[in-house]
């Protein structure tokens, strides 16, 4: 039987799928009809720090309709079995930082077979950081069971002081005002800033944002801050600005290392002057204001810290998908940035400093979301979502507050908490089934045997295909 890409999957194929528009809170695919149980697994329902074991999951018509020990769980006779034991069950993962090649790089058409990539790797929620309104179309098309994709939440074109691409260009309060008008009514979930918009502008977007109810997330100019960003209670990605917010007061410059900033070598000098208390202090400021960061580690710490081969680079999986035009980019940037390096040792404090940001934030009782900011730094979506858990674990984490990341935590920012997330009765039926354990070591998250998104199963056979469909088309 040939297998058709999981990206272009028609409603047809989808036998009894609920095509009703559901409200945004009760997920963003469709369901599918049948009965499907999981039996004899170790299940991580992340609803607690324990897990089930010997247990089945069954699920009827794409949610979970009973978990429990496997003696005590009925299946009916009419149910698909899938053989679980020495398996883990884990929630699906949030991507809450994405972006695909077809945003710039390829022809639009191409964007749902990148969207079958991120399934086959276990992304069944993904935040697109950067919107488009093939985004929203996609959106749409998956909510109908006409695509078959993760759950998309699409934040704004970005709004940004320069002419970039794909943004609203926001020079003046009145610019910011019609950009957050322009968004809200496009149907786009999120208000996303990047770069160059001074305190007067960033006040705009966010009071009109705040009459509009959408909430305002990305980057934090240096001229605004962290201090403004966590009273506006702006949502942050790449832990932008902590590293100016934790110089000390004798730093012969306030410009550090933050997003662009890691380009310019004079910069990370200002590594030698960081105050740790400050490090602590703005984390709990973060977790108090109930702020969720998205610190995208494993882009930054592998693409500015980590001084890797090009054979590494290379036999990545994704490499292979990168498009010819985007490599070439990424490779000259690499080259140039590594022609002058910045020392081993203020390397090293980067990373470190990051990583305590992060460990802290948690311990102050705040929340951190995994995103891979991919593509980029010539890594691909699907498989740097599960190198930032890594990134996390190697920050302090443990595998369980590292899975939280990409699964409850994501959800509960999105307000679907009740939907996704985590394994329970009621819950989508959004699962992996993994050979090993991941809370023993969180690299077994890529040993994925089969992906469920809302009740349908996509063996190892089909995933493939579709990774394998999606290289051909990024690299004619």
């Amino acid at each position: 039987m040939s297998i058709r890409p999981l990206a272009l999957v028609a409603l047809a194929a989808l036998a009894g799928a609920q095509t009703d528009a559901a409200p945004p809170i009760l997920g963003r695919t469709a369901l599918v009809s049948g009965v499907v149980a999981i039996t004899g697994a170790t299940v991580v329902t992340m609803t607690r720090d324990s897990v089930l074991r010997d247990a089945t999951v069954l699920v009827r018509d794409g949610r979970i309709a009973a978990i429990g020990p496997s003696a005590r769980v009925a299946i009916p006779r009419d149910a698909r079995r899938i053989d679980g034991r020495g398996k883990f069950v884990i929630p699906g993962l949030a991507d809450m930082h994405a972006h695909l090649y077809a945003d710039e790089w390829v022809a639009d058409s191409i964007a749902p077979y990148e969207l079958g990539v991120m399934l086959a790797q276990g992304t069944t929620t993904a935040r697109m950081m950067i919107g488009t309104a093939t985004h929203r179309r996609l959106r749409k098309s998956i909510e109908r069971g006409e695509t078959l994709g993760p759950q998309l939440w699409i934040a704004s074109p970005q709004l940004s002081g320069d002419d970039a691409p794909n943004s609203y260009v926001v020079r003046s309060p009145d610019d910011a005002r019609r950009a957050v008008d322009m968004a809200s009514d496009s149907g786009y979930d999120f208000v996303k800033l990047t770069t160059n918009i001074p305190p007067e502008v960033y006040d705009a977007i966010v009071a009109e944002a705040a009459q509009r109810r959408i909430r305002v997330v990305g980057h934090v100019d240096p001229r605004v801050g962290v201090a403004r960003a966590l009273r506006a209670k702006q949502q942050i990605e790449h832990l932008d600005n902590y590293m100016e917010s934790v110089l000390a007061d004798s730093a012969p410059s306030r410009a550090s290392v933050s997003d662009a900033g890691a380009y310019r070598a004079a910069r990370w000098t200002t590594l030698d002057y960081v105050d740790d208390r400050k490090v602590e202090a703005i984390a709990g400021a973060t977790a108090r204001a109930g702020v969720y960061v998205t610190p995208t580690m494993a882009f930054f710490h592998l693409w500015f810290a980590t001084q890797q081969s090009d054979e590494t680079i290379r036999s990545r999986p994704d490499f292979a998908h990168i498009p010819p035009r985007m490599r070439d980019l990424y490779e000259r940037s690499r080259a140039h940035f590594w022609s002058n390096p910045p020392s081993a040792e203020r390397r090293a404090r980067y990373v470190a400093v990051r990583n305590r940001l992060v460990r802290a934030i948690v311990d102050s009782g705040g929340s951190v979301m995994a995103g891979s900011d991919a593509p980029g730094g010539l890594m691909g979506y699907g498989w740097t979502l599960h190198r930032e858990l890594e990134m996390f674990v190697a920050a302090g984490l443990t595998p369980w507050e590292a899975l939280a990341a990409a699964t409850v935590v994501p959800a509960r920012w999105l307000g679907a908490d009740a939907q996704f997330g985590s394994i329970a009765v009621g819950r989508r039926a959004d699962l992996i089934l993994l050979d090993a354990d991941p809370l023993k070591d969180i690299r077994n998250t890529t040993r994925i045997e089969s992906v469920m998104i809302g009740g349908r199963v996509l063996e190892r056979a089909e995933r493939e295909a579709a990774v394998e469909q999606a290289r051909r088309l990024l690299n004619p």
